[in-house]
């Protein structure tokens, strides 16, 4: 009898059935998927530290001793320090004057709500490291870091039994963070949602499985189906990164306009462009990503300064209701979403898909 494919290293090293990892910044999914056999990575760039506490407290009220993680960013670009306020008054004039054309000529109301992402924790190095202060303290199973180099606080981890995994579009940044002692990379292509780098899926997760050595890799980009997880295994990885699947499901808190939309989307409809927050990143189209690609428009300014300019637009757009302006991070991946299900179906779905897609190949296990 052939083993089983889907039981991986990764599997072993959490204790988990499936070598799937969702990351999602909603609770509920989070918690109906560690519940459903699989791995959730929990993403508090957005939260206060006491919200991080409570939000810790509430996963493992739901999920008992199950392994979870959390996920926050580390970007080495952005000012040592700053108040939403300070750093809204530093933006570009350029830059600024564009965005209030676009809004004359669109006629965009102001928000009627203070902007959400005006939070985000990265905008400035400082608040990071409080949020990883908290998440230490807790003693999370796994903390992963979606932007920066996450060297600097391996010792401390391991000092308390976590693990800590990195995220990398580029061989040379998976080396580096390597030589700083990653447990798990999480290779990420360019067809992922979200900021990533320049290279496919298919072509960054070898890349990586190669020089990893011991240390297991996750595939990222584009992963939503039970063949995306066959194939990442084939490809050497220790499972998959998720995370444009979980948008539209049925836990998700995510407004149900949008999650419409993505279950309407393509493909096609996504596009990858500096014009959200500075970074480059993948996202729904939309008339702002039009306005920053036309000749007349200025570069996109630095993070995190761009990324108040689209906070504000985005904030008009759902308040609003203008579809033209609201968007969504989302991988290429998302065409193949096309059902609003449970959480735990979505995993038992996938397992079941990939289990058809081996079977294709090698044929049936033998009774």
């Amino acid at each position: 009898m052939r083993k089983d494919p889907l039981h991986t290293q990764l599997c072993e090293s959490l204790g988990i059935e499936y070598p799937i990892v969702a990351f999602t910044h909603c609770k509920d999914v989070a918690a109906a998927v560690i519940n459903a056999g699989a791995f959730a990575v929990l993403g508090q760039t957005q939260s206060s530290p006491d919200e991080i506490a409570a939000n810790i407290q509430w996963l493992r009220e739901k999920v008992g001793d199950k392994p979870f993680g959390v996920d926050l960013v580390f970007p080495a670009s952005v000012p040592a320090h700053g108040s939403p306020e300070e750093l809204i008054a530093q933006i570009p004039k350029a830059q600024r004057e564009f965005t209030e054309d676009i809004k004359r000529r669109h006629k965009i109301p102001p928000p009627k709500k203070t902007p959400e992402l005006y939070d985000l924790g990265w905008v400035n190095k400082e608040t990071p490291q409080k949020q990883l202060e908290v998440v230490l303290d807790e003693k999370v199973p796994v903390v992963a870091s979606g932007l920066g180099n996450p060297g600097f606080f391996v010792e401390a981890a391991h000092e308390r039994g976590m693990q800590v995994w990195g995220l990398v579009g580029k061989a040379r940044q998976a080396k580096k963070e390597l030589e700083a002692g990653v447990d798990l990379l999480v290779a990420q292509g360019i067809d992922a949602a979200g900021h990533t780098g320049s290279i496919g899926t298919f072509s960054i997760v070898p890349q990586v499985v190669a020089i990893a050595g011991d240390t297991p890799v996750l595939a990222g980009g584009g992963v939503t189906t039970g063949q995306h997880l066959a194939g990442a295994l084939s490809l050497g990885a220790a499972g998959v990164w998720t995370g444009t699947l979980w948008l539209p499901c049925r836990e998700s808190d995510v407004e149900m306009r949008m999650k419409e939309r993505l279950l309407e989307a393509t493909v096609d409809d996504t596009t990858f462009s500096n014009c959200v927050s500075g970074f480059t990143m993948r996202t729904l189209k939309s008339k702002w990503h039009e306005e920053w690609a036309s000749k007349d428009a200025p570069p996109p300014a630095p993070a995190p300064y761009q990324l108040f300019l689209f906070a504000e637009i985005k904030q008009s757009g759902l308040d609003w209701d203008l579809p033209d302006f609201q968007t969504e991070a989302a991988g290429q991946g998302v065409g193949f979403i096309t059902s609003m299900k449970p959480a735990r179906q979505i995993v038992f779905d996938m397992v079941e898909e990939a289990h058809d897609a081996f079977d294709r190949v090698f044929g049936e296990d033998d009774d």
